[in-house]
């Protein structure tokens, strides 16, 4: 039996995108939309995203990842680079990031180009994460079949053994990447589904085309 879900509705109105009141560049805008979302009261892990990638089988797959830094060069995120994302993304580095605030009635969706960040970059942000956050690191073969919880819990215990009393190195096959935007499109809901839509795309050096898009 298929479930019908027709008389799921919201009406949207909290809020309204003009381009008398945004900026010529995207960047500020969607910081200022980041700090209202990291402000408001009902949105936990505001820096939860959707990352869409191009499967090698042809597929595209999206999942939710953790935003850990952004600003004018990019916007940055760590994995194991063998998960199935990390080889997807050696592949194909076009990725698509899309975060969702539904208590702001807004969505921002960025497409860009991904590249790895240096070793030295990783590696600092590997020594700050908590310790059972780095054994999970080695503890995990990413995306790989796992024949039982007890097998991954088994692995562990092995990388806790490993690193008793000593700090936890970087495995080599896990870091972070810095995806550069080439387009932004924010989403603010509005009245009667005619949402504004409006999206900034690359030219060059610090110049966006922008326009309104049909919602």
């Amino acid at each position: 039996m298929q479930k019908s879900l027709e008389n799921y509705r919201q009406s949207y109105g909290k809020s309204e995108l003009l381009e008398e009141n945004i900026p010529s560049v995207p960047l500020p805008l969607f910081t200022a939309w980041f700090e209202e979302a990291e402000a408001h009261p009902e949105i936990a892990e505001v820096n939860a995203m959707s990352l869409a990638t191009c499967g090698i089988e042809g597929f595209p797959k999206n999942r939710i990842v953790l935003l850990k830094s952004f600003g004018v060069n990019g916007f940055s995120f760590y994995t194991n680079y063998n998960s199935e994302k990390g080889k997807e993304i050696e592949e194909n580095p076009r990725v698509c990031l899309s975060f969702f605030w539904p208590a702001l009635e807004r969505q921002v969706i960025i497409k860009g180009i991904a590249i790895k960040i240096s070793e030295e970059e990783s590696a600092a942000y590997f020594a700050s994460r908590p310790r059972g956050s780095q054994l999970g690191a080695w503890a995990s073969n990413q995306s790989n079949i796992l024949g039982s919880r007890e097998e991954l819990e088994l692995q562990l215990k092995e990388v806790e053994e490993r690193y008793k009393n000593r700090e936890v190195e970087k495995p080599q096959y896990w870091g972070g990447y810095l995806v550069t935007p080439r387009s932004f499109e924010f989403w603010q809901g509005r009245n009667n589904r005619l949402h504004d839509r409006i999206i900034y795309e690359f030219i060059e050096k610090d110049t966006w085309e922008r326009n309104r898009l049909s919602p």
